[in-house]
């Protein structure tokens, strides 16, 4: 009788073997969870984003703000997003990247809360200050732990098919943020990325295991931090990808700062209309980044981003003739921003890892050296849309334009360099 009674209490039930299977055993995620997990927690910045941007014309006019007052609202973040990485990153490589992205996301949790009862654009405008530093951790963490994992081929090829699913988690952000801005109001899309950070933060904290082999305890200090950004800076490697990174987001985040304002007050459009080409772009996107996969697979990160510039180059020209014909409409528009999304399908991936590439011990550092490049450019384009948007379609098309052909010019001449694309780590402790 004891013995059948033991026999039965040491019979562990089917859930709870698949519950303690499941939960992180060392520093590697299951194989199974690794691009389910990367896309998820990249997602949280079109999350962002994006989901209050259909909302962006009726935030101003309930708040009573002025278009840069509004326009603060994306550029604020994105300024604090990109300062805040260069601190992030540093402290990735000493903590590790677990405990820094659970802190990140719980203070995400308290300043997007707090921007859904702001009661002023001042405030909100805060608060997406403190939303764009919680962000920056979670961001730096994640792209550093491909790094941690990976070698830079199979790291892109990774990135790539996460990036798909963050395409998925992108392309219903512009109209859930529409239905629920004309349903609710614009303080409804905040307490959506509320819910999807708090799905997030579970996440994390049960499932996710630290990645990052061996710490780095000179990685906080003054001298090796500035020692190490020079190191990185003066790469070549990483100067070509994270020139090539931060043009391609440029050229989406022209659209996507002066998207809201082009598509319903220039071009007349309704906020699902709008939602729609947001979609439309997000899903040209998504086909960019697999076929980007399929590239890779056969011929490396060189002839992905080469044949990704083909579409970055044909958006330029064709933006630069709407633009000078006067000839701009939805159809147009959302044709040419389509093409931008397809080329950016393929620049992005290759781009996050290989800027890490060549410093695996200071890749939390080197990914956050070039997530604040991307940053900075974007707040000077706010900075500038905000200068010369006049109820044209011009200024937002021909930015957009430059951007494009940049990201072309560049993946057609600097990455195509030798030593380009996967090169060997150099020594990481300079100095």
């Amino acid at each position: 009788m004891t013995s059948g009674s033991e026999g039965r209490g040491t019979a562990e039930p089917t859930w709870r073997r698949w519950w303690r299977a499941s939960r992180p055993q060392g520093q590697r995620p299951a194989a199974w969870l690794v691009v389910p997990a990367l896309a998820a927690l990249l997602g949280l910045q079109p999350v962002t984003t994006d989901l209050y941007l259909p909302a962006l014309p009726q935030l101003q006019a309930d708040l009573n703000a002025s278009m840069t007052s509004a326009q603060l609202t994306l550029s604020a973040l994105l300024l604090a997003f990109g300062l805040t990485q260069l601190v992030a990153g540093p402290l990735a490589d000493r903590h590790g990247r677990k405990r820094l992205m659970l802190l990140g996301l719980g203070g995400y949790l308290v300043a997007t809360v707090a921007s859904a009862v702001a009661p002023d654009i001042r405030l909100l405008v805060l608060c997406r200050i403190c939303q764009g530093m919680g962000l920056a951790a979670v961001m730096v963490c994640a792209r550093a732990m491909v790094r941690d994992l990976f070698e830079p081929t199979d790291g892109a090829k990774t990135m790539a098919r996460a990036l798909s699913g963050l395409g998925v988690v992108a392309l219903t952000g512009p109209p859930a943020g529409a239905m629920l801005a004309t349903a609710f109001g614009w303080r409804a899309t905040f307490l959506a990325c509320t819910l999807y950070a708090v799905l997030l933060l579970v996440f994390v904290w049960l499932w996710l295991p630290e990645t990052l082999r061996q710490r780095n305890p000179d990685a906080t200090r003054l001298k090796p931090w500035l020692q190490g950004l020079g190191h990185i800076a003066r790469h070549p490697t990483f100067r070509a990808w994270a020139l090539l990174m931060a043009f391609t987001y440029g050229a989406i985040y022209t659209f996507l700062a002066g998207s809201a304002f082009l598509y319903t007050q220039t071009l007349g459009s309704s906020r699902l209309a709008f939602g729609l080409a947001m979609s439309l772009a997000t899903g040209s996107y998504i086909v960019g980044t697999l076929l980007c996969h399929r590239v890779l697979r056969r011929h490396g990160m060189q002839r992905a981003v080469r044949r990704g510039a083909i579409a970055s180059c044909a958006a330029a020209l064709l933006l630069v003739v709407l633009a000078g014909t006067g000839s701009a409409s939805f159809t147009s528009v959302t044709l040419a921003c389509m093409l931008v999304a397809f080329g950016h399908g393929h620049h992005q991936p290759c781009a996050q890892v290989a800027v890490a590439g060549p410093f695996p011990a200071l890749a939390g550092t080197a990914s956050a050296l070039a997530g604040f490049t991307m940053s900075a450019l974007a707040f000077g384009i706010s900075a500038w849309l905000g200068r010369v948007i006049d109820g044209s379609a011009a200024p937002i098309l021909l930015t957009q334009a430059a951007f494009a052909a940049l990201t072309a010019w560049v993946a057609w001449t600097w990455v195509q360099r030798p030593g380009m694309a996967g090169a060997a780590p150099l020594h990481q402790t300079p100095g």
